[in-house]
């Protein structure tokens, strides 16, 4: 058995692994799909959501294993899950980028944007009047993150998803080859991905090797699209 530990990206929540947990723990898995401050049914305000409280967060999940996980960042959940490995490198036995950001120590998710050749979500952003979240364009949505998922899955997901959070993607990650460079790391490639273009994604993964990379023909929510292939590939990787 493996401990999962499932980290959603922005603009989503614990909600999006509702396909992927029942297959894996049919499987014989524990799944935790924590749920990032200030996102899906977590109550905390705009004003107090940082990059700090979702590591923090994730050190809360850790410290309640008694043995090491598997976790995985899809998205901008790449950021907090590299920053609670900085602290907790002991208690995870691998990490598993899904399409996720894989920041080098001193990146954040706005400066590896800024690198992007094909960079497709900030023209689609709407930042709210205060500054302090920030939304996508209706007319946008689908095509970025759902384009090869059914009606059915993408309305679900469009009806749940939250404002997110600005603070946490402009603030730089810090790791130490001590801790978070001890820790194996995998990359799930998502190639027909719309959002963090294939690109993107593998100029992160040339600038921070990982242990294997796998590839998924999928959009950025192979949860929805390919959660048969996403389950299978996750089961490959152990901690």
């Amino acid at each position: 058995m493996t401990t999962y530990v499932l980290v959603h990206g922005a603009w989503h929540g614990a909600w999006c692994w509702n396909k992927v947990m029942p297959g894996l723990k049919a499987a014989g898995h524990k799944v935790i799909t924590p749920e990032l401050p200030g996102s899906g049914a977590d109550p905390t305000p705009a004003n107090e959501v940082t990059l700090e409280a979702y590591a923090n967060k994730l050190v809360e999940v850790l410290d309640q294993q008694d043995e090491k996980v598997v976790m995985l960042g899809h998205s901008m959940g790449g950021l907090a899950i590299t920053a609670a490995a900085e602290l907790r490198p002991e208690k995870v036995g691998a990490l598993v980028y899904l399409s996720g950001f894989l920041p080098q120590s001193g990146q954040s998710l706005l400066s590896l944007e800024e690198s992007n050749p094909n960079s497709s979500v900030p023209p689609a952003l709407i930042v709210a009047e205060d500054h302090l979240t920030g939304t996508i364009k209706a007319d946008m949505i689908k095509d970025l993150f759902y384009h090869d998922c059914s009606d059915e899955d993408v309305a679900f997901a469009i009806a749940h998803q939250h404002a997110q959070a600005l603070a946490p993607l402009g603030t730089p990650v810090i790791v130490t080859e001590e801790n978070f460079g001890t820790v194996a790391r995998y990359y799930i490639l998502l190639t027909e991905d719309h959002a963090i273009h294939p690109d993107m994604q593998r100029q992160m993964i040339a600038a921070s090797p990982c242990k294997e990379v796998f590839e998924i023909a999928s959009s950025h929510s192979p949860f929805y699209s390919k959660k048969e292939e996403l389950i299978e590939t996750l089961q490959k990787i152990h901690a």
